[in-house]
Parts: C-alpha cells; sequence; structure tokens
C-alpha cells in the first residue's frame, strides 16, 4: 500500500543579480553523447530522444544498488541490477521512470506541457513493458497536476496513476471506492487524500504489458467528475514507470509515447498574452555561463515556454523557469530578458 509515498527532488537555487560582471572561474562541463547510459546512482537522469523525455533513477526509499541501462536515443530502458526489499504494506522502494513535461522544475523540450485541464483538448499515450515474473512492483504512469502551471516543489493539485499491472500484492495509496469502464478498459478506482494533494488511481482489471493508444484524456475527464481533479488546475507532466518493493532486475520499459494538445492548439481564438516573468535573477556562474532563474509567468489558458535574450539577441527557448547561457566572455558584462509565450504564439513583455 502507499505507493504514492515518495520523496522526490526540488531544484535548489540561489539568486543574484540580473546584469552581471562574469568572474574568471573555470568552466566545468561534461559532453552529451548518444549511446547507451548505464546509471547506478540513486538520484540520476537521463535526457533521451533528444530532450523529449528525461528518464530519472529515483531511488527515493532504500540505498540498495540499482542499476538501468538507458538507451539515449529511443528511450528504452532496462533495470539491470536490482534486489531490492522493503516490507509491501509501506512505501515502494523506488520509481524508476520516464516522463514527458515539468517534473519538479526539471522540464522536457516541446512537451506542450503545461495544459490547463479545461483546456486539454486530446492526451493519448502508448506504452510497452517487460514484466519479469518474480518480485512485488507495479506497472504505473503517474500524472502530476498543479494549481499553477509551473511549481519546483510537491504539486498540489491531484497526482492520478493508472496502473497497467501488478504483482506481490502490491495496491494503490488509499482504498477502493468505484469500477469503471472508461477508454475501453475496464477499471477499480481507489481513491485517497495525501497532506497536500488528492490521489486516484485507475487500475487496469485483468492487467496487462502495453497499452496502445490509451484515452488519456478520457480517464482525466473521469476523474474531474468524480471531484478528484480541479478544471482550473494544469497537467504539468505524466511518468511511467515501475514503483518497486521487491526484486525489480529485469523490469523494462522497451518504448514509451504521451502527447497533450490544448483545445484549439490548431489555430484557436486565444488573443491574451501572458503576464511577464518576474524576479529574474542570476543562480550560478562560470568564466563561459551564466545560469538564470525567475518567477513563473501566468496566462488565461497556459504558459508554453520563455524565450531568452541576450540584450536584444534570442539566445534560447525553455519550458522550465531556468535556463544557462553559455559561450560568454570572462570580465564581460551581459543583460537578459525573458519573454514568455502561449500555445497560440501570444508573446509577453520583456520581464
Amino acid at each position: 500500500m502507499l505507493s504514492s509515498w515518495r520523496r522526490l527532488r526540488a531544484a535548489a537555487w540561489a539568486g543574484a543579480m540580473a546584469v552581471l560582471l562574469l568572474g574568471a572561474l573555470m568552466a566545468v562541463g561534461q559532453p552529451a553523447s548518444a549511446s547507451t547510459t548505464t546509471d547506478c546512482t540513486q538520484w540520476g537522469t537521463t535526457s533521451v530522444k533528444g530532450g523529449e523525455y528525461i528518464y530519472q533513477q529515483n531511488e527515493w526509499n532504500s540505498s540498495d544498488t540499482q542499476c538501468v541501462s538507458v538507451d539515449d536515443a529511443t528511450g528504452a530502458w532496462t533495470v539491470t541490477q536490482a534486489n531490492l526489499s522493503v516490507p509491501t504494506n509501506g512505501a515502494p522502494a523506488t520509481y524508476p521512470s520516464i516522463y514527458k513535461g515539468c517534473h519538479w522544475g526539471a522540464c522536457t523540450t516541446g512537451s506542450g506541457l503545461p495544459i490547463q485541464v479545461s483546456q486539454l483538448g486530446s492526451s493519448t499515450t502508448s506504452w510497452s513493458t517487460t514484466q519479469p515474473a518474480s518480485g512485488a512492483y507495479d506497472v504505473a504512469y503517474d500524472l502530476w497536476f498543479n494549481s499553477t502551471p509551473t511549481t519546483d516543489d510537491q504539486p498540489d493539485g491531484t497526482e492520478v496513476m493508472i496502473w497497467l499491472n501488478s504483482r506481490g500484492g502490491v495496491q494503490p495509496f488509499g482504498s477502493k471506492t468505484a469500477t469503471a469502464n472508461v477508454a475501453g478498459h475496464g477499471w477499480d478506482v481507489w481513491t485517497g487524500q495525501q497532506t497536500s494533494w488528492k490521489i486516484i488511481s485507475y487500475v487496469l482489471q485483468g492487467g496487462g504489458t502495453s497499452f496502445s493508444n490509451l484515452d488519456v484524456k478520457a480517464l482525466i475527464d473521469d476523474a474531474v467528475a468524480r471531484g478528484s481533479i480541479n478544471p482550473a488546475h494544469y497537467l504539468i507532466d505524466a511518468e511511467a514507470g515501475f514503483e518497486i518493493w521487491q526484486g525489480g532486475q529485469g523490469l523494462a520499459s522497451n518504448s514509451f509515447s504521451f502527447s497533450a494538445s490544448q483545445k484549439g492548439s490548431g489555430g484557436g481564438s486565444d488573443t491574451t498574452a501572458p503576464s511577464a516573468p518576474t524576479g529574474l535573477t542570476v543562480s550560478a556562474t562560470t568564466s563561459s555561463s551564466v545560469s538564470l532563474k525567475w518567477t513563473a509567468a501566468t496566462d488565461n489558458v497556459g504558459v508554453t515556454g520563455y524565450d531568452v535574450y541576450r540584450g536584444s539577441t534570442k539566445v534560447g527557448s525553455t519550458t522550465s523557469t531556468s535556463y544557462t547561457d553559455s559561450g560568454l566572455t570572462a570580465s564581460t558584462s551581459y543583460s537578459y530578458t525573458v519573454k514568455a509565450r502561449d500555445a497560440a504564439g501570444n508573446v509577453s513583455a520583456a520581464s
């Protein structure tokens, strides 16, 4: 039980000035390479498919060795070493997973998220897994909803879990409150209340190893109708992985895709620009780079990204509220501004 009690990282930032003189500090960087990555760390992440998705180790309730092999190009990943062992009547040891969107302030590229629930036009997913015949684990999505478009901390809205399968007698958080036929499948519906967010879990009756074009929006609409999701809240990210209590070696995500779009994303009537980002500050510098952060903008539908300008030149875009500009010259003054944009192409004033 208590499958959703896991502690996830939150980014810690230190503010500074928005116009700066870069000091003569040593730059430290790690070049990215497209290859198979083996990660045996507790909190490691791997960017896959050019940043469209991020894999995360997320071993939050155990110190046992967990190793995963990740294909950076395809996004496939396999648990290659794990002999986890925690009681199944408590929290899982780990939730290795792949996600799309903004997760605790770390955002993937071009996800289209966040989207306000009331403005969600469509959302589908496909997922293929390999599940060993031993151990205690679930095979589950984790969708997060928040009252604001972005957050660097625990989302305060709703956590929606979609269980593809499980073994070893593990159960969702809360209690079984209903059964439902949604998106062409039969589900057991579990609900519960954490300290600051709601949880609703849809458990596939009979279980399975894959979903093909599952209509996620239909499940979200069902959760709204049950009062578990506030339609004014925002879908900020979607994860898929394995909550593991015991064992775990051999679990694999062979392929995963998730997409979401808002109503009228092909050219709707939204003409309202987002508010200007505020609180632009510097969080770190090296001799050739500067890291910036700012407070999220707001929008009547939803902010989809930010454009970063050095002087009058656009130097990059991001879906998060932070950005690192590199290739700079030491002992040189630079000024920065940030503009927010929404899915309809409306752009805010500069920060």
